[in-house]
């Protein structure tokens, strides 16, 4: 960055009236990517002008989806409303100015001039007729709403850093309000306002917001501040090409926490939505913070893939770090447990999380996975496992007790030798003993290697739970 260009600064404003969604998730991202690839700000404005509809348990989803996707935001979070008598005063200059003036049409010429728009088949839009009329003919009993005195001639172009140049003909946009009767400011004047004190540098979003691009440079240009870039980016659809909704997977970043999804698999997943590398699906957050550039958004709607979702989570943890996985899924298994796990439980599970990982594409399918690790004995054997635990079952786990506990070195090649020659000795199958040994171990019929479980359960608890299992 040259001495004489500003620093970057982008900023996430949502509105508080939801949960935090999959899109504005991933505009979020795509602010904070670009704000860390330039060394510059990311901040965060909440836009809780629509009081009736803003709520705090909103504002409150808002944050905890933000910091749950470990995208940290700089300076203090902006809320839009505490800000109104700012943005009134800017409106107010604009008065003094010339570029706004007083409109004192009442609610039912509006609504009178509307009517005949519509049935001489025009757009419907404010006509202008306080524009240039005297004030001294206003009548005594309206409060005007304040307008911008927008221009009537040419064109307003925006130089879009995704979907490229775009115009507007001025005759199609009609003098906005500013400032209503009330004297609250409007949305489009309090987003300019707020994005100027903020020294917003970059303004991406949905391309949704495209058409507000347009009013909202006639702003700025009426006040001469200087207009930010635009970076307009694709909604997001379904898999089918359909607008994205609920049956699509557009829920709550919040859900996606429920699910299991790790915030690293869901920052790529979101990434991969509409900007890439190549063919490059796996990129960490490290690696974007590197590559991430505005001009690589395509300018085509990408498809929300729950199943390729889940898919990039199983990968986020198979290569997760153990201690973090255990980390992460305790507050799981304590859920199902009815209360935390005593430390030797979570020894035998920083064991085993390594093989468990193996096969989970969510952190509720590695919690599920992991229980039999934290259960104290004796284990309760499942239902449908039961019948496994037979007499010819309990005597060979009965035979094999004395020549595991006979092991010098207790490894998962060390039990593996011993189950293989009792086997051979015996003239069995594997699944004869497997079986059985599985059952008394974990309670259930299908789980990770023996030998890895072993190795994780360690000497001790291993000859305790076949103990428990050969009465």
């Amino acid at each position: 960055m040259s001495a004489d260009q500003p620093k970057t600064v982008t900023r996430f404003a949502p509105s508080p009236t939801g949960f935090l969604h999959i899109g504005g998730a991933r505009t979020a991202l795509f602010n904070w990517l670009y704000a860390r690839r330039t060394g510059g700000d990311f901040r965060l404005r909440i836009e809780d002008t629509d009081r009736a509809r803003s709520t705090p348990e909103a504002t409150q989803a808002i944050l905890d989806g933000l910091k749950w996707l470990e995208l940290d935001w700089d300076g203090e979070t902006v809320h839009q409303f505490a800000r109104a008598a700012r943005h009134a005063e800017v409106a107010r200059a604009m008065l003094a100015q010339g570029h706004a003036y007083r409109c004192y049409a009442s609610p039912a010429e509006l609504a009178e001039m509307r009517e005949a728009q519509k049935k001489a088949g025009r757009s419907v839009r404010y006509d202008g007729r306080w524009r240039d009329r005297d004030p001294a003919e206003a009548p005594k009993d309206i409060s005007p709403v304040i307008r911008l005195k927008a221009p009537t001639a040419g064109e307003t172009v925006v130089e879009d850093l995704v979907q490229g140049k775009v115009t507007v003909a001025n005759e199609q946009l009609d003098d906005m309000v500013l400032l209503r009767a009330d004297g609250t400011p409007t949305y489009m004047l309090s987003v300019v306002v707020d994005d100027h004190d903020m020294e917003v540098t970059h303004i991406i979003r949905g391309d949704d917001h495209l058409t507000n691009a347009f009013r909202q440079s006639q702003i700025y240009i009426a006040m001469g501040w200087t207009i930010p870039h635009f970076a307009h980016i694709p909604l997001i659809h379904g898999a089918d090409g359909a607008k994205l909704s609920k049956r699509h997977g557009a829920l709550g970043v919040d859900e996606y926490r429920k699910m299991g999804m790790l915030p690293a698999a869901m920052r790529n997943y979101l990434l991969r939505l509409g900007w890439g590398h190549g063919d490059v699906d796996v990129i960490s957050t490290s690696d974007a913070v590197k590559l991430f550039d505005i001009g690589d958004i395509g300018r085509s709607p990408s498809r929300f893939d729950m199943a390729k979702l889940t898919n990039m989570n199983g990968h986020y943890i198979r290569v997760t770090d153990d201690a973090e996985l255990l980390t992460r899924i305790e507050p799981l298994l304590a859920e199902r447990l009815g209360g935390p796990h005593s430390p030797a439980a979570r020894e035998r599970l920083l064991k085993g999380t390594a093989g468990l990982k193996q096969r989970a594409k969510t952190l509720i399918e590695l919690a599920d996975a992991a229980l039999f690790y934290c259960r104290e004995r004796p284990i309760a054997i499942q239902d449908k496992a039961k019948a496994l635990l037979d007499p010819p079952g309990t005597a060979h786990i009965r035979a094999l007790i004395p020549a595991l506990a006979a092991l010098g070195d207790w490894t998962a090649p060390a039990t593996e030798a011993a189950l293989r020659a009792y086997i051979e000795g015996h003239g069995l199958k594997m699944g004869d003993v497997a079986q059985p040994l599985r059952v008394a171990l974990t309670g259930q019929a299908q789980s990770p290697s023996l030998y890895e479980i072993m190795a994780a359960l360690g000497r001790d608890e291993t000859l305790g739970r076949l103990a428990d299992a050969a009465k």
